[in-house]
């Protein structure tokens, strides 16, 4: 047989395999707005913590778990991780202090640092140009690498801003700048250019970081956007740990610390519960039904 039909067979049964894997776990539909409503609660217990908002939470949780016990996990996963990043007032925050290394990191100690990844998030290119932001966030990149020299780096963010005609990527110029600027090995830099978002960064992130399989991650990004990354990206390894049994979690955080450039980006709780919900791919309506809960209650 030719090597090129060989290769298209190869090709559609890891193709049709992949298809059967994503379609063994969804949120069940029947707890679309439970899931909403729980996510609803887990902001306003950040925002307005009291215990009836706290009675409200287990009680969404009880229900979730009661319907679909598959859900009921990934349920648990979300709201245990949320209250350790959003509730309680000691979670540690790492910031970059413009030093060569990242000795938050180094004090870790991983099992094995070769299945360890630092996550770049990107941010939002002015003009097709890396921000004074972006380039905050890769240098504090380079000194965790430095720190963690076995570690792999993956970037992830697409071709965004207003004026781009070039179509420059976030995460392609992140690896650039991280190469060049930052003398990091770009044989250890893996680079998403499609996300827009930051469910798209975990969606396509947890992707690569399958395929290389690695098991515990840090996520570098602002200091706004730690808890708000975290909480996307957990509920995406809940959901790759239903779906294909692939097991991965988020160790430490590490920080270019920075104030938000945007009101809108100081009500990143309420943006981690909407994305959280995009990740479960919830129907449409219960999303809206969030965004409106939010929308009376802005401020």
């Amino acid at each position: 047989m030719k090597k090129w039909l060989i290769w298209i067979l190869t090709a559609a049964v890891a193709l049709s395999l992949a298809a059967a894997l994503a379609e063994d776990y969804h949120v069940n539909e029947k707890n679309g707005d439970n899931f909403a409503a729980l996510l609803v609660y887990l902001a306003r217990a950040y925002e307005q913590p009291s215990l009836e908002t706290a009675q409200a939470v287990e009680s969404w949780l009880t229900t979730i778990r009661e319907t679909d016990a598959r859900d009921g996990e990934v349920a648990d996963a979300i709201v245990e991780h949320w209250q350790a990043v959003y509730i309680d007032p000691d979670y540690p925050l790492y910031m970059h202090d413009g030093g060569e290394r990242a000795e938050a990191l180094e004090a870790l100690g991983l099992p094995d640092e070769s299945a360890h990844a630092l996550v770049v998030l990107g941010y939002e290119l002015k003009n097709g140009e890396m921000t004074a932001e972006l380039k905050g966030r890769c240098d504090a990149a380079a000194a965790a690498a430095r720190s963690l020299p076995n570690a792999i780096l993956v970037c992830s963010g697409g071709a965004t801003g207003d004026n781009n005609p070039k179509g420059h990527t976030e995460a392609g110029m992140m690896r650039d700048y991280l190469v060049n600027r930052c003398g990091i090995d770009a044989s250890r830099i893996f680079i998403d250019e499609r996300a827009m978002t930051t469910t798209q960064n975990a969606i396509n992130t947890f992707a690569m970081l399958m395929d290389r399989g690695i098991r515990t991650y840090t996520i570098v990004t602002s200091s706004y956007h730690q808890r708000w990354g975290q909480a996307v990206y957990n509920a995406m390894a809940a959901v790759c740990r239903q779906r294909y049994g692939y097991e991965a979690q988020i160790v430490g955080n590490y920080c270019y610390d920075t104030a938000p450039s945007s009101e809108h980006y100081r009500q990143d709780d309420r943006i981690a519960a909407t994305q959280i919900a995009a990740v479960l791919e919830l129907p449409r309506d219960s999303i809206d039904k969030m965004r409106s809960v939010f929308d009376r209650n802005k401020g």
